[in-house]
């Protein structure tokens, strides 16, 4: 007996399972026509009735046509089916643009379909770090600006994301200061920035649609200009003193080249004097020199040291 009155409460809660009447109920008393056996065939593929139903429901009140194969198919791809009734919600009210299937697919390529449609209504500011640039007098300029987007919903599948508009943002940026003639422009025109970068279309291909750019701040910073004559002066200044030293080097190599020559020919006079001895006695022991030819030598030997001691300055006294 104990048995047979487990074993029917155990097949109620089997049936009241696979046969979900309360939410088919629920479902008939809402506006949603629905059939007891898809709920049931729903149980049996694995699908949450109550998540279909309760999705249903909520569309067919904000008055939108939704199917529960539509449904059910995004949630067996892995999709947030809440999420997208939110999101076809909110862009109805706000008029929009957006079907459901333009939002199951940004729901499956990983974005919040919820959030891009606040987005689209609240326009979100982006800061952008701060972007140095060097106008053409050499002055550095660091800016900062404000991006004002808003979602595109069109875009947001395989649109680039903020990084892409940042980047965008500060290139247009350096290429405006760049160009400008010299940094004062620039601080007496900040607008100039804005509206350049603004004409460069840089929301194209990404999934904002830039609103405004605003330029926060501008601050001045070194003087690039006369950093780089300064480094470039000091390197020519070490290409020189290199060049000198190098010439330096061969004055000194050549200096020790004739001294080394000089002493090489002084060696050579010290060697042929020390012949001369020999040459003059061989000289008079053959007979080619007589002593008169010695005297004469000596005396011309003697009026040449004394004309060169009379050509020679006098030496300073020593105090």
């Amino acid at each position: 007996m104990v048995m047979f009155i487990v074993g029917g409460v155990i097949a109620i809660f089997l049936f009241l399972y696979l046969f979900p009447i309360n939410l088919w109920f629920t479902a008939q008393l809402s506006g949603v026509r629905i059939s007891l056996l898809n709920l049931v065939l729903m149980r049996l593929r694995k699908v949450s009735p109550s998540l279909v139903v309760n999705a249903m429901i909520t569309s067919t009140k904000a008055g939108l046509r939704i199917t529960s194969n539509e449904i059910e198919t995004h949630y067996l791809a892995g999709g947030h089916v809440n999420n997208v009734i939110k999101a076809l919600i909110s862009a109805d009210k706000a008029n929009i643009p957006l079907d459901f299937k333009l939002a199951t697919a940004i729901d499956l390529a990983g974005r919040d379909v919820f959030e891009a449609v606040q987005l689209s209504v609240n326009p979100r500011v982006i800061n952008t770090p701060p972007v140095a640039a060097v106008a053409k007098d050499g002055i550095q300029l660091v800016a900062k600006a404000r991006v004002t987007v808003r979602a595109n919903i069109n875009q947001l599948v395989g649109g680039a994301g903020e990084e892409t508009i940042l980047a965008r943002v500060g290139e247009g940026i350096v290429t405006t200061i760049g160009s400008s003639h010299n940094h004062k422009e620039v601080l007496e025109n900040p607008d100039k920035i804005s509206k350049v970068v603004l004409a460069k279309g840089l929301d194209s291909g990404t999934a904002f649609e830039i609103l405004s750019i605003d330029i926060a701040d501008i601050d001045i910073g070194e003087n690039i200009g006369a950093k780089l004559q300064a480094d470039q002066a000091e390197a020519d200044l070490k290409v020189a003193n290199a060049r000198a030293e190098e010439r330096r080097a061969m004055a000194v190599a050549s200096e020790q080249e004739m001294k080394s020559l000089a002493q090489e020919a002084r060696a050579k006079v010290i060697e042929a004097e020390a012949q001369v001895p020999l040459a003059m006695a061989e000289a008079f022991r053959n007979g080619n020199m007589g002593v008169m030819d010695y005297y004469r030598m000596q005396n011309v030997k003697a009026d040449t040291e004394m004309r060169e001691s009379i050509s020679k300055p006098p030496a300073k006294p020593n105090h």
